[in-house]
């Protein structure tokens, strides 16, 4: 059974999301941020600082190649993974790319307390995430096959979303 990878703006909901949905689908969850954490021994932060932004994301496509392998999965990518076509050719290859949306306003609720957001240091405000998001949403719209809104829904409800585009 092919993966259900989520892809979208940090704070969108991709890991909430995802656990709840790999529940109702009876699927795995992983999380691509979580397997670079563990892979690299350190925070992303961390990885930022002393290995470089670069390097950070030869390791996010790494561990994309590495679930082409894995099948009945559902995975939740860092909100940087679908800037590169290689990444999304690679969710391609192996499943289906659903798109989680939200507002700039919701997103900073979301992450206000986050310290694990190295993008947004100095840009944790509406005009801040905006404009990142602004640049991503392109790449975003072009590797979804679905897109799904997650502003003031329940988990329960938005999982239950992605599902029925499924099953």
């Amino acid at each position: 059974m092919n993966n259900i990878y989520l892809v979208g703006f940090m704070g969108s909901g991709k890991s909430a999301i995802g656990r709840v949905l790999s529940r109702m689908t009876y699927r795995r969850f992983m999380d691509t941020d979580a397997m670079i954490v563990e892979r690299e021994g350190m925070e992303i932060p961390q990885i930022f600082e002393q290995k470089g932004e670069a390097y950070f994301r030869q390791v996010e496509t790494d561990v994309m190649k590495s679930l082409v392998q894995e099948k009945n999965r559902v995975v939740s990518c860092g909100g940087g993974v679908a800037m590169r076509p290689e990444n999304v050719a690679l969710m391609r290859e192996g499943g289906h790319v659903v798109l989680l949306q939200a507002t700039p306003q919701t997103i900073l609720k979301r992450v206000a307390h986050d310290e694990n957001r190295p993008l947004l240091k100095g840009r944790k405000n509406i005009e801040g995430i905006t404009e990142l998001m602004n640049t991503r949403m392109p790449a975003y719209q072009k590797a979804a096959e679905y897109i799904v809104q997650t502003d003031g829904r329940s988990m329960e409800d938005i999982a239950g979303e992605i599902k029925g585009l499924f099953y």
